[in-house]
């Protein structure tokens, strides 16, 4: 009895990995990463279709914070602004613009972290495509979740009397700079997402971080009429800049400084984070 020699054929065009299918990521052209965000995008849309409650944070906190805040404190803290409950709505919408990116930052965290427990980033790690897309993806359908958000708010805010002081243009500006910040906000829940065990526990790490900055800031109420110790973390607080921002865009006001430091927190946020996150996807077991 003979042996037979089986000898392996040349790899034609045929047996050739497809652009964008390289199991290298640093081979991934950028056709193939925005390929990837795009399909990994209307996986996230095609999960709020089939979970449509998924969107009732989206759609009632708008309202349930304006109605709530105007109301319940918008006759005394409009009266230190010297003015009325019509001026604080004034005051306070410019103000949960900037908050909505924060509260909404939270849901990334905990999807990413249902994800892996039901072992969807598994599946997603073993196929050729850029980490970086999957998280990149997450992002891109949460801001258009903050959009809905920011619609609904300031549609409530006209609703109620709320009156632009500047021009449209002012609040298209306020409505992105809200969005930059809110973006580079959610590297931070996304990392926390990766690094927490279960979903509740990035829930509440997360309302521990959010409620000293949101309340600790000039988002409810002007920093003069706070402690002393207080107006000084409020002048370093990132959300109070954000604010402060949205406001002068939306109502008139110096915007210079605060729109340049939210944008360089933004950027530097974004810098740190956002590495961190990748890395911590790629070796998350």
């Amino acid at each position: 009895m003979s042996a037979t020699t089986l000898t392996p054929a040349p790899a034609g065009p045929a047996d050739a990995v497809p652009p964008g299918r390289v199991t290298d990521e640093g081979r991934i052209g950028l056709r193939g990463n925005l390929r990837h965000i795009g399909a990994l995008t209307r996986r996230n849309l095609l999960q709020i279709k089939k979970d449509p409650e998924s969107m009732f944070d989206v759609l009632l906190m708008p309202i349930i914070f304006t109605l709530l805040f105007v109301y319940v404190f918008g006759g005394s803290v409009g009266g230190s602004l010297g003015g009325n409950r019509q001026d604080y709505l004034n005051y306070l919408v410019p103000g949960l613009m900037a908050m909505m990116g924060m509260n909404i930052a939270m849901a990334v965290g905990t999807g990413v972290n249902d994800d892996f427990r039901k072992g969807v980033m598994d599946r997603f790690r073993t196929m050729p495509i850029a980490r970086s897309s999957v998280l990149i993806a997450k992002i891109v359908v949460e801001m258009g979740r903050m959009m809905v958000a920011t619609l609904i708010l300031l549609a409530m805010g006209f609703l109620l009397g709320m009156e632009l002081g500047t021009s449209v243009f002012g609040l298209l500006g306020a409505v992105a700079l809200a969005a930059v910040f809110g973006a580079a906000i959610m590297w931070i829940f996304i990392l926390l997402g990766l690094s927490m065990k279960t979903a509740q526990a990035v829930q509440g790490t997360g309302m521990l971080v959010l409620m000293p900055l949101q309340f600790g800031s000039s988002i409810f109420a002007p920093p003069q009429t706070m402690p002393g110790w207080l107006q000084t973390f409020t002048d370093y607080n990132p959300l109070s800049n954000l604010a402060d921002a949205v406001r002068g865009l939306m109502m008139g006001g110096p915007v210079a400084h605060s729109v340049w430091t939210t944008l360089i927190w933004a950027a530097v946020i974004t810098a740190v984070m956002a590495p961190l996150a990748v890395s911590k996807f790629r070796r998350k077991t």
